[in-house]
């Protein structure tokens, strides 16, 4: 049985373009449908805001098709922080979601980059210290929340992969590291043009079982792919198709519309 739960809360917030650094304000808006062996599983939405130096970004999750006879999962995805030169500072991110009757929640706040708080409902129960690797002092600095890890900030789309992010979701940490693979164009409603695809590697950090076997699936044989296309002339760099491998199957995300708002 499909379960649209914490994971696939974060992973669909790789769906979900963040503010740009621009010197006006600006805004964007994006509806995206995430689909499991071709099949509609969920859809997402967002919009997202910059002003004098600041993000928001405010986006809905929710189960659809199939998916929805299984676990109805309904939920909301907030963050908001800086941007310093090229560089995304998270101040705060909070998801709130439904599964049928179980309400579940995730609440990081940061200062200067860094983790100083979470707090996750439930509560994780405990952990076995002989299988479990535990988030040190420094693993939680220099971070980005599950929203913010997925926005690039580069010169041009060839500079967009060719680096690693590190990323905390309330429990886990983890690297991206982003390869060239190819470049494209793409044409969904409010964008058409020029697209870049990175080849995506996983790496735990802390945070995880040890011997988990979608954790070791994702590290050593995942296919995962992430096509990027530019929020307008503002240097920013977004998700506009991503494919998963999954060892039931490939859990692709894609852009039903992609768009500035004036």
């Amino acid at each position: 049985m499909l379960r649209l739960s914490h994971a696939l809360v974060a992973a669909l917030a790789v769906a979900l373009p963040s503010a740009a650094s621009a010197a006006s304000p600006q805004s964007f808006k994006g509806e995206y449908t995430v689909s499991f062996l071709g099949l509609s599983i969920a859809r997402s939405t967002f919009s997202s805001h910059y002003a004098n130096g600041a993000y928001a970004i405010d986006g809905t999750v929710s189960a659809a098709g199939l998916a929805k006879l299984f676990d109805d999962t309904r939920g909301t995805i907030s963050s908001k922080g800086t941007i310093s030169g090229k560089k995304m500072v998270p101040q705060a991110f909070r998801a709130d979601y439904t599964s049928g009757k179980k309400v579940s929640a995730i609440d990081i706040r940061f200062a200067n980059g860094a983790v100083t708080s979470t707090q996750v409902i439930p509560a994780p129960g405990q952990r076995d210290p002989n299988d479990w690797v535990p988030i040190g002092a420094g693993d939680l600095a220099s971070v980005l929340d599950p929203m913010a890890a997925t926005v690039i900030h580069a010169d041009s789309l060839d500079q967009v992969c060719g680096r690693t992010v590190k990323f905390y979701d309330g429990e886990m940490r983890a690297n991206l590291t982003l390869t060239y693979a190819s470049k494209g164009t793409i044409s969904v409603p409010g964008y058409k043009g020029d697209t870049i695809t990175c080849r995506m590697g996983f790496e735990p950090v802390a945070g995880y079982r040890k011997g988990r076997k979608a954790l070791e699936f994702l590290k050593n044989r995942s296919r995962m792919m992430v096509t990027f296309a530019p929020l307008g002339q503002t240097g920013v760099y977004a998700p506009i198709h991503a494919t998963v491998g999954t060892q039931i199957g490939p859990l692709t995300i894609s852009a039903r519309r992609f768009e500035a708002v004036q």
